[in-house]
């Protein structure tokens, strides 16, 4: 059998960097690698199918599918989870020292319906009662440049929702007053957002959470959810011709996987014995054996559906409360067949 050439399109981090490298390839497939910032990717596969295999908004592709778009097929792997609601910034002048001092406010967010997005507001409805109907919404990305201008979106029902005018950015209002906070905030420079300016770079704009880490640690302890952001998918087209792509790609991101963080177990092997890399911390009590342990026997970034928990079930809820999808839909369709019991 000819061995398929496809191109592949991700975000760098570490859970991709083998297979940008060409570290870890998938059987009979020869990649052609692109690394592009996921505002343009997204952006890029929804309206013009670039690339054969890429990561996705998890949250575009459910409005997609959900409004009868099946152009891309999932596979269970998600090669990014944050508390995205730990990253809003606020302006230091807006009076707004607690999430629910939000209600009322003027927020700025790239996409309304970007899978962070998404989920921030779901934690501020469901952890600190500020709905969306509550906030004064301003988006940076028009409709040619974002990704509900391939997902047919409006603003929800009583959302009150303005663009932000293209000369200006998420970044230059909150510097001039003219917003208050931002939900989602993103300077890498890239075909799809304008604001460029480092967030640590804008005057008296700072964390709405003075301790992230320490929310995102509660959040976590109360409902036991990290949020997924990105899935990979791959045209629906070439899964209808060679339907063994999917498990075959499914197995080279485990690989990379393994090869990111498989070296953990390695070296707790190598510390029972003495004489591994972290022996002089152990020693001086700069670290635990135990919690060395212990980070080898969690996965905190699974892939495949079962391993998911509520995770995958939340945003979807989400999803339909926030009225991007009209109705909450089983999930599990937007993956391909043989990957479904993985």
């Amino acid at each position: 059998m000819a061995r398929l050439s496809l191109s592949v399109c991700l975000s760098r981090n570490p859970m991709t960097q083998p297979i940008l490298t060409g570290q870890v390839s998938p059987e009979g497939i020869d990649w052609i690698p692109s690394s592009v910032h996921p505002s343009e990717m997204f952006w890029r596969q929804l309206r013009y199918a670039d690339f054969d295999v890429s990561e996705m908004s998890l949250s575009s592709l459910s409005i997609a599918a959900w409004r009868g778009m099946r152009d891309w097929v999932a596979i269970p792997v998600f090669t990014t989870r944050r508390f995205f609601h730990t990253g809003i910034m606020v302006r230091s002048g807006a009076a707004i020292e607690d999430p629910r001092d939000l209600a009322g406010k003027r927020v700025g967010v790239p996409e309304y319906q970007q899978t962070a997005a998404v989920w921030a507001r779901g934690a501020l409805e469901h952890e600190f009662g500020v709905s969306p109907e509550q906030i004064w919404w301003f988006m940076e990305r028009p409709p040619a440049r974002s990704h509900g201008g391939s997902t047919g979106f409006v603003p929800p029902p009583r959302v009150q929702l303005d663009h932000i005018d293209p000369r200006s950015s998420i970044g230059a209002l909150l510097e001039r007053g003219e917003l208050d906070a931002a939900l989602i905030y993103l300077s890498g420079r890239n075909l799809v957002d304008r604001t460029t300016r480092g967030v640590s770079e804008l005057w008296e704009v700072r964390p709405l959470f003075a301790d992230p880490v320490a929310e995102g640690q509660r959040y976590y302890a109360k409902t036991g959810i990290l949020p997924v952001n990105h899935v990979v998918v791959i045209r629906a087209d070439l899964l209808e011709q060679h339907p063994w792509v999917a498990l075959n790609v499914f197995s080279a991101f485990v690989a990379a996987k393994q090869a990111v963080f498989g070296s953990l177990a390695a070296l707790e092997g190598e510390l029972g014995t003495g004489g591994g890399l972290l022996e002089p911390w152990l020693q001086i009590g700069a670290v635990e054996r135990s919690a060395l342990t212990r980070l080898t026997e969690i996965d905190p970034l699974p892939y495949g559906l079962a391993a998911q928990g509520t995770v995958l079930e939340t945003l979807t809820d989400y999803l339909a409360e926030q009225h991007l999808i009209g109705r909450r839909s089983d999930v599990s369709e937007l993956f391909a067949v043989s990957t479904r019991g993985l």
